[in-house]
């Protein structure tokens, strides 16, 4: 599958690093606003259709699917306009910035018979989805413990007074767009939406969010998420049931995943990875586009959706 690439950035690299692996993976394609900073990034990968205007680089017949990484702010947009030009789309998470924009872009997704799904890696890995499937082994589900506080290598930088796009609001981004989805998005795909939200906020001079903590209360267990690019946390994330607790080692990127029984007993039920943990969201896009589904079977439409209800609270 040809695709082509808008955000030529750390995580655009770390995507096409594991792409590689894919065996119908082709980058066909890069969009940069200046000509110069494509030519550069498309060299690395030997390519050769660089691109300045994104509607040419949709419509050219290079491409049959685009990977989008560009800011936050810009995703919806972007993301309408590759499917109104027949293009497939895996956008980066957080899909959108409102609800309104993600009921736009499902709008367009069957208006225009093309695939979007949000590419949220940890909830399409063979641990996560195992995971789900071992949730009844610790009994009554009383607790859920997820948290993704990394501190920001911008932080420094901004402190100094120099504002990265990593703390500029206007472009959709902070503490939880860009690290609490991760934790979000798997209570989600396991406990669905919660009847309540408590919210709990730290802003900086930026108004961007720098950590913060919500309360996810269901009828009878609660969910705790915690975020922050202010300061670091090396701790794993927990799901508590009367019978035992599952221990997970990083919401973000499950691969160790262990159960301690009440009794003292403990059961690994990490399921090891082939691959880099971003090939798992390529070949479950591609396989959607394959099946002709407009939306994955795993990160649905309606999941995406319900993340951005929580992300925009």
């Amino acid at each position: 599958m040809k695709f082509g690439i808008i955000g030529t950035n750390w995580i655009t690299d770390r995507f096409l690093h594991a792409a590689k692996a894919h065996s119908e993976f082709t980058l066909s394609a890069v969009y940069s606003r200046t000509f110069e900073k494509g030519k550069e990034f498309a060299s690395k990968y030997n390519v050769s259709n660089v691109y300045t205007d994104m509607g040419a680089m949709f419509q050219s017949g290079d491409i049959e699917a685009v990977y989008i990484a560009s800011p936050n702010a810009l995703h919806a947009e972007q993301s309408i306009l590759a499917m109104k030009n027949g293009i497939h789309v895996l956008c980066e998470k957080p899909a959108v910035t409102s609800v309104h924009d993600m009921d736009q872009v499902i709008e367009a997704s069957k208006k225009y018979k093309r695939t979007f799904m949000e590419a949220i890696k940890s909830t399409v890995t063979p641990s996560f989805l195992h995971l789900k499937k071992s949730l009844d082994k610790i009994g009554k589900l009383r607790r859920l413990v997820f948290h993704y506080n990394q501190y920001s290598s911008r932080y420094d930088k901004y402190k100094e007074g120099i504002i990265e796009n990593a703390f500029k609001p206007e472009l959709g981004n902070g503490a939880r767009m860009d690290l609490g989805v991760y934790a979000i998005a798997p209570i989600i795909h396991l406990a669905d939406e919660p009847n309540s939200v408590l919210n709990n906020t730290f802003l900086l001079s930026t108004r961007a969010e720098g950590q913060g903590s919500m309360i996810l209360n269901y009828d009878t267990f609660e969910a705790i998420v915690m975020y922050s690019k202010i300061s670091d946390s090396h701790l794993p994330s927990e799901i508590q049931g009367e019978n035992g607790v599952i221990e997970i080692d990083r919401i973000s990127d499950p691969k160790r995943i262990v159960i301690r029984y009440k009794d003292g007993e403990t059961e690994d039920i990490s399921i090891e990875h082939e691959f880099e943990t971003m090939y798992y969201e390529l070949a479950e896009f591609i396989k959607s586009v394959k099946n002709e589904q407009i939306e994955s079977s795993i990160n649905t439409h309606a999941i995406s959706r319900k993340i951005t209800k929580l992300l925009t609270l």
